[in-house]
């Protein structure tokens, strides 16, 4: 099973970005940055975790106000950086475990957190700016992997802070019930006191930052009964952000060992680190076990319906290619490249051979087998002519005459209105 070996909480202000790749490490006036993280990375570097769960938040470079969800988790294979507006940073990749993710998100929603999910998104300083400091890399990658998990604190209604920290209590469960031998650390990032916007812009509380650290190692209860207006009052609006090391809190025991910790506050952000070590014993195996079952309740039995291929993230994952190739026939362009020249389209395209035979031969059951969603049939086929009749036809095995005689009306239709 895996394992949460301990906790890193840390501030995620581009500023540290920033002194990493201008070389400031022996500037001054951000020695004390990099002083500070020397323990946490070889702390890193001592207990080797496999993955890291990064709760962080978007500063509305991958996620728009279009579509902004409280808790939004990603299920990738990979992260690239972000490009802010002034260019990406010269990062590599980093890796994320995906299968780990997708088991985190049926357990958040077992346990009745509704989460978003995302693909193909790049991370912003939010995650990267703190892991570049902290892990090694170079243009070979990363030594662990990651989950993100990034949390919608820019827009309100922004989560509780008690939501946050109950979250963090089913994080637990999560990582803890799967099934893979993982070690894994949490990240928290975020804050301390701060704020950039309005006339109250460069407000911080060092007060404050170090009474909210005493309180998440001691008290973290207590933390969760402040609202957004108290986290706003004493730390700044942008600091109220700091809610999301209650997430990482609430993964974590009751009592935690501090390994270190440290605070600076050289401009505008106070910049906190610290190292929390477990003191809970290894994870009952029948409770997680348990655990699975009970993520599992809902779907109980419906693999047992015979031709019904129940929508899991599994199924999503696997489909992910040719789902997304068929998505693009919603733009005019695409669908009119794709019908002026189906085979170059493909060609050109990253789907394998067997994804661009299941398109060409329009094996519309074969797709539903292999991982398409049957909405993305429906968009094939209004591009190609072919009703929604047809394809529910094909997936009986039924020539459309014969299909039309078990329907109460024979008509066709197609979400095709041209």
């Amino acid at each position: 099973m895996a394992r949460i070996i301990g906790a890193i909480a840390t501030s995620h202000t581009p500023t540290i970005g920033f002194a990493l790749d201008t070389h400031k490490q022996q500037d001054p006036s951000w020695v004390p940055i990099f002083e500070a993280y020397k323990p946490l990375s070889l702390w890193l570097q001592e207990t080797k975790p496999d993955v890291a769960v990064v709760i962080y938040n978007d500063h509305i470079t991958s996620f728009f106000f279009d579509h902004y969800s409280p808790f939004v988790l990603g299920v990738d294979d990979s992260y690239e950086v972000a490009d802010e507006g002034g260019g990406k940073r010269d990062l590599p990749p980093i890796g994320g475990h995906a299968g780990l993710s997708r088991h985190i998100a049926t357990s958040l929603s077992a346990d009745e957190f509704d989460i978003s999910v995302f693909r193909d998104k790049p991370l912003d300083h939010g995650c990267f700016s703190p892991v570049s400091v902290l892990v090694p890399h170079d243009e070979q990658g990363w030594p662990m992997q990651i989950v993100p998990l990034q949390v919608g604190v820019l827009q309100f209604p922004v989560p509780t802070a008690r939501r946050c920290y109950k979250l963090g209590q089913a994080l637990r469960r999560a990582v803890e019930s799967y099934p893979e031998d993982l070690n894994v650390v949490i990240f928290a990032t975020g804050g301390l006191s701060h704020q950039v916007h309005g006339e109250r812009c460069g407000f911080n509380n060092v007060e404050w930052d170090a009474k909210f650290m005493d309180l998440l190692e001691n008290d973290p209860e207590a933390l969760t009964r402040l609202t957004l207006a108290d986290y706003a009052a004493m730390g700044g609006m942008e600091g109220a952000e700091i809610i999301m090391w209650l997430v990482m809190r609430g993964a974590m025991p009751s009592r935690v060992l501090v390994r270190n910790r440290s605070y600076y506050l050289p401009s505008m952000t106070g910049i906190a680190t610290a190292i929390y070590e477990t003191t809970a014993d290894v994870p009952n195996a029948a409770a997680m076990e348990r655990h699975r079952a009970f993520m599992n309740e809902q779907l109980a039995g419906a693999e047992k319906l015979e031709g019904t291929y129940p929508y899991t993230l599994e199924r999503s994952a696997k489909g992910y290619r040719l789902n997304k190739f068929l998505h693009e026939l919603v733009k005019q362009d695409f669908r009119e490249a794709f019908l002026a020249d189906e085979d170059s389209m493909l060609a050109a395209s990253d789907l394998t051979p067997e994804e661009q035979v299941l398109i060409k031969s329009r094996d519309w059951r074969g797709m539903i087998h292999y991982g398409v969603i049957f909405f993305m049939l429906e968009k094939l086929g209004a591009v190609v002519g072919v009703s929604n009749l047809h394809i529910y036809a094909a997936m009986k095995d039924l020539s459309l005459e014969e299909f039309l005689k078990t329907r109460n009306a024979p008509v066709l239709y197609s979400v095709g209105t041209k």
